[in-house]
């Protein structure tokens, strides 16, 4: 079943250890530029600023 609606997959990259960490949902239709959150690195064992990577399909 295919997904309707604006909604999009974004990958999630550990600004510090540059890890690929989270694959998360956003609206591209509300949030036009990259998304930031704060999530925890298992890597770095704290939480960090994660950013959006690239589209995922």
């Amino acid at each position: 079943m295919a997904k309707k609606g604006p909604r999009q997959l974004a990958g999630l990259r550990c600004s510090e250890c540059k890890n690929f960490n989270y694959i998360s949902e956003r609206n591209r239709t509300n949030t036009p530029d990259k998304i930031e959150l704060k999530k925890y690195c298992p890597r770095c064992r704290k939480h960090t600023t994660h950013k959006e990577v690239s589209k995922l399909k």
